[in-house]
């Protein structure tokens, strides 16, 4: 994780459980004397992000579905701080920094995260009317009008096309794309985690629709279709980023973008825990 993360240790549940209350039930004292969370209930899950985010982003609301994805904070956190370290790098001054955060979900969590942490301004797009209205939500209780504004992709082919606009600028796009080609991929590696973490159930332990979850040709396929897309605003974004899954994806993406005139590519690594993952980032100029 990255070393300024303030997710970096262990959980504060005093300070979360004051943050939101509703955590409490969810807290109990292991066989090794450390208080935790069953990571497998998806409620339990849910309610500890909720009180991170209350409890060290001054979020007072942050509601939505439980068929949405519920987004860990710690880990959402990571790729705003590195991401933050290649603005830095990159010598920009003027203020105010915005972004462009492609599928923001129902959680509107990255704008929520950038404002808090860093005041950037976001511009968030998403194809689902109920998640904007989510998202919609979320911003109007927590009072951030001014500071993220959401568009609507109305072209379910395109990603960029039809969000940035003639008069747009943004210091960078950012990106968790769908993960899964189908429906069936997305059901096997749900029951590979529910098997993994030795729970007999049906259904998934996590929230998510299909936008969310499953783009066909998967992430590769997304992610190319992003890629192309970048090409025709490469004066209107410096870095365009996503977030890939799956380290041997990385080689085929990097020939694509060099086959597309990326003149930088990077490849920033993240690491939480045992898991690793990291975020793609390119530019034309």
């Amino acid at each position: 994780m990255h070393p300024k993360n303030m997710h970096n240790g262990n959980y504060d549940f005093s300070k979360l459980i004051a943050a939101h209350p509703e955590l409490k039930a969810h807290v109990f004292t292991n066989e090794y004397g450390t208080q935790t969370i069953k990571f497998a209930n998806p409620n339990a899950v849910k309610a500890l992000n909720t009180a991170l985010i209350k409890a060290y982003h001054n979020i007072d609301f942050w509601e939505f579905s439980d068929q949405n994805l519920c987004p860990p904070i710690p880990s959402r956190a990571d790729y705003l701080y590195y991401l933050h370290d290649l603005l830095r790098d990159s010598s920009f001054d003027t203020k105010p920094i915005k972004l462009l955060d492609i599928g923001t979900g129902a959680s509107c969590i990255y704008p929520l995260l950038g404002n808090a942490l860093f005041d950037w301004h976001f511009v968030a797009s998403d194809i689902a009317e109920k998640t904007l209205e989510s998202a919609q939500n979320i911003i109007d209780k927590n009072k951030l009008e001014n500071k993220i504004t959401l568009r609507k992709q109305t072209r379910k082919k395109h990603i960029l096309t039809g969000i940035i606009q003639a008069d747009d600028f943004f210091f960078a796009t950012l990106c968790n794309p769908p993960f899964y080609k189908n429906k069936e991929e997305a059901s096997k590696a749900n029951l590979r985690k529910l098997r993994n973490l030795k729970i007999n159930t049906k259904g998934r332990n996590f929230g998510g629709n299909a936008n969310e979850l499953w783009y066909k040709g998967g992430e590769i396929a997304f992610i190319k279709n992003y890629s192309n897309e970048s090409v025709q605003y490469q004066k209107q974004v410096c870095w365009f980023t996503s977030l890939v899954s799956r380290g041997e994806n990385l080689p085929i993406l990097y020939k694509h973008l060099e086959q597309i005139g990326a003149k930088t590519i990077k490849t920033i690594p993240m690491e939480q825990g045992n898991k690793i993952t990291r975020f793609i980032a390119w530019r034309f100029e």
